[in-house]
């Protein structure tokens, strides 16, 4: 086998792991509505199931990369995978237990395997071919990790959201064979998923153990994050990160809320085409349904957004300087928010909607500027980079109090000024290359 074909076997083979997290990842998410049902938790309670997530990546990414310094890229998947598993596994225990915390660190574990398979795969996608190639390899890898965001909620809303929760109330006057039976039931929904899951990734991890990945990782270098630390450049995409993470995630959460501020659900059934597209989407009958999710149906156009953008970004990014395509969607992400925050209505919403096109480069493509030409000290570097992701658990906070304060349209100031640092990421990126 060629060098060449080698490392399209090894693409490939690495790419399934980013439909994987991404697949899991969303699905997980289904169980938040559902975990607050059975122990009838607040929202903030319910929201510590995020805050774990974004933790893992806290806590796990900077450990990560140095164990992948000293074990290697092939390894590092494995233990990430593993970790995985073990995550799936104590769901379990968690279902049949009906324990919160035990869901929690259930949680931590699986995001802690995908944060370690984060760090791993990612920089090994971005050297598996020449560096002018890597922005759109990581793009094309992204792609299909939306692919596996876009599928998830079908499959969570099939297995984990189908059936009713019952209130402790109506537990309560249940007889103990009925109550017990109820409580079987209810363990089965959640447990089921996860362990074809767990076998699933138990089945990849055996797979990475014996096939052969191209050895690029050669020695572990010495004092690593103390060179990355002084490097501007490695800086800047650090927070590159952490303001786009922040900004996607902020708008995905505050959607809805939005929407129902400027009553888009009565503009949406006045207007023809929106109610059919409505009506497609959510297939019932929209009299009969909450207006949350009328205006909630169009919010997949923002997700699925982004996998689209990634696969053309994929190609973009081969012909044009990642750079410059990285600014220019920063740009057009900035003057989406502009028109939304000076008009209302459905242009309003669809050019707020349309930041998830402009989103689905950046990760990728800040990620894989970052990283370009450190060689041996990639691993590291992007557990410094997988670490910003945290920035998902601070700016939307930081957007909540705004919006509590100055309303929604004056806070997309935030998120403006986010976008605006990306575009100055890109131009100062692309000047040191240039001189």
């Amino acid at each position: 086998m060629t060098e060449k074909k080698s490392f399209r076997a090894a693409f490939i083979t690495v790419t399934v792991l980013f439909f994987l997290w991404g697949f899991i990842t969303v699905l997980v998410d289904s169980l938040v509505p559902r975990l607050r049902d059975v122990f009838e938790l607040s929202y903030f309670q319910a929201g510590l199931v995020q805050f774990a997530f974004f933790l893992a990546y806290f806590i796990i990414s900077v450990p990560a990369g140095a164990l992948l310094s000293r074990i290697g890229y092939q390894k590092g998947i494995i233990v990430g995978l593993v970790t995985m598993a073990v995550g799936c596994l104590l769901f379990y225990p968690a279902a049949s237990e009906r324990v919160f915390w035990i869901f929690l660190v259930a949680y931590f574990t699986l995001a802690g395997g995908i944060t370690v398979l984060q760090v791993a795969a990612n920089p090994y996608v971005s050297v598996l071919g020449s560096e002018d190639g890597a922005s759109s390899r990581l793009n094309l890898s992204q792609a299909f990790n939306s692919l596996g965001t876009a599928i998830a909620p079908l499959i969570g809303a099939s297995f984990l959201l189908s059936d009713t929760i019952k209130s402790s109330e109506e537990i309560s006057v249940l007889t103990d064979m009925d109550r017990s039976s109820y409580y079987v039931s209810e363990a089965s929904a959640v447990q089921t998923p996860f362990l074809y899951i767990a076998g699933f990734i138990g089945l990849l991890a055996l797979m990475f153990l014996f096939i052969k990945l191209p050895k690029i990782l050669e020695k572990s270098p010495v004092g690593g994050y103390g060179k990355l630390l002084k490097n501007k450049i490695v800086m800047l995409g650090a927070l590159g990160i952490f303001v786009y993470v922040g900004a996607e995630v902020a708008i995905g959460s505050y959607l809805v809320n939005y929407f129902m501020s400027m009553n888009l659900s009565s503009i949406i059934l006045e207007n023809e085409t929106m109610n059919s597209v409505a009506q497609s989407l959510l297939n019932t009958d929209l009299s009969s349904i909450d207006p949350k999710a009328i205006v909630g149906a169009f919010i997949v156009f923002y997700w699925s957004g982004a996998m689209v953008g990634r696969f053309i970004g994929a190609y973009l990014t081969k012909i044009i300087k990642p750079t410059k395509v990285l600014s220019v969607f920063a740009f057009l992400a900035v003057i989406m928010l502009l028109i939304s925050m000076n008009t209302n209505g459905l242009t309003a919403m669809w050019s707020i909607l349309a930041v998830g096109l402009f989103n689905s480069i950046m990760f990728p493509t800040i990620f894989a500027l970052t990283i370009d030409g450190l060689g041996d000290l990639k691993p590291q570097a992007s557990g410094l980079l997988c670490m910003a992701i945290v920035g998902g658990a601070v700016i939307p906070p930081m957007y909540g109090f705004l919006t509590d304060n100055i309303g929604f349209k004056l806070a997309l100031i935030l998120l403006i000024a986010c976008y605006g640092y990306i575009a100055f990421f890109g131009i100062m990126k692309r000047k040191k290359a240039i001189s």
